[in-house]
């Protein structure tokens, strides 16, 4: 015999589903300040991988309704600058991106 009414009941999926909700934001925060650390480093080396990844993560983050919207939006806007150096110092090289010898 269940000693549960359904005012309990309800009151245990209100907490799941909050329990739920809390978590998906915690993982779309850690999503934004991802996109913020690898868009960072991403002006300067390795930007061909770490600028798509950058803004991947920061749209990511934006869907999913981050607490963290700042940084998300400031690893979008990372993100998109170094590929525009990317593409900038490509141009600027004659679309040579390393040279060795001579």
């Amino acid at each position: 015999m269940s000693t549960a009414t359904p005012a309990t009941a309800a009151t245990a999926t209100d907490h799941r589903a909050a329990a739920t909700r809390r978590q998906a934001v915690a993982e779309a925060d850690n999503l934004a300040v991802a996109s913020f650390l690898l868009g960072l480093p991403g002006l300067l080396i390795f930007n061909v991988v770490l600028g798509p990844l950058a803004i991947t993560l920061a749209t990511l983050a934006l869907v999913r309704g981050t607490r963290r919207r700042g940084r998300a939006v400031l690893g979008l806007v990372l993100g998109i600058a170094a590929l525009a150096i990317l593409t900038a110092t490509t141009v600027s090289a004659h679309g040579v991106i390393m040279e060795f010898g001579p």
